[in-house]
């Protein structure tokens, strides 16, 4: 019995650590018509992010856009002046940041 659990020990442990680098966040910004910006949030094992959290947030930490993504996984708004970033935050280990000077326009 003791072999067969010094055996299962090394197949959980990578079992487990598949499957935590199989959900990576991932979100991506562009401009789009009318001075607004859109947002598509998922992760990288291919699933989508309804519901998750994407907040646009000034230099100052104040929030200029709270948001959610839709069922599409996607959020649109209209671009705000000055300095400011995208959160996407999906918990923890799971946030993504994107600075407005990366966001073509």
């Amino acid at each position: 019995m003791m072999k067969f659990r010094k055996q299962l020990l090394p197949l959980l442990l990578l079992g487990a650590a598949g499957q935590a680098l199989a959900h990576n966040p991932m979100c991506e910004c562009k401009a789009v018509d009318g001075g607004q910006i859109q947002c598509t949030g998922g992760f990288s094992d291919g699933s989508g992010a309804p519901g998750v959290t994407l907040d646009v947030i000034g230099y100052d930490e104040s929030i200029l856009v709270p948001g959610k993504l839709g069922d599409d996984s996607k959020l649109t708004f209209k671009r705000p002046d000055g300095e400011f970033y995208v959160l996407f935050d999906a918990g923890p280990g799971h946030v993504v940041e994107i600075d407005y000077a990366d966001i073509e326009q």
